[in-house]
């Protein structure tokens, strides 16, 4: 059974808990706590929805990068999103403007 399956999770979740995967200053332990799901359920999750070329990209990037482990980052940094990120506001998500 898929990680996606098992949790049931919408198409809206899937992208979210994904692009949170792949941004530098999301923590797994963010992660966990707004999904429920562990640090090796977030590899399995994106091993399940990525190709395998892409997911052996993300996991060399990912593997001992201290700022995806709450316990390895610095003390001063204690959100899980960057400063420079847009706000979710009125159940929206802000669009990006290039």
């Amino acid at each position: 059974m898929s990680i996606a399956a098992k949790y049931d999770f919408s198409e809206r979740e899937i992208d979210r808990i994904i692009s949170m995967a792949w941004e530098d200053r999301t923590t797994f332990e963010a992660i966990e706590y707004q999904f429920g799901l562990s640090e090796k359920e977030v590899i399995k999750f994106m091993k399940e929805q990525m190709h395998l070329r892409n997911w052996k990209k993300w996991r060399a990037r990912v593997q001992g990068r201290k700022t995806k482990h709450e316990k390895l980052r610095n003390d001063a940094v204690n959100r899980f999103k960057s400063s420079r990120q847009r706000q979710i506001t009125g159940n929206q998500i802000s669009k990006k403007k290039y």
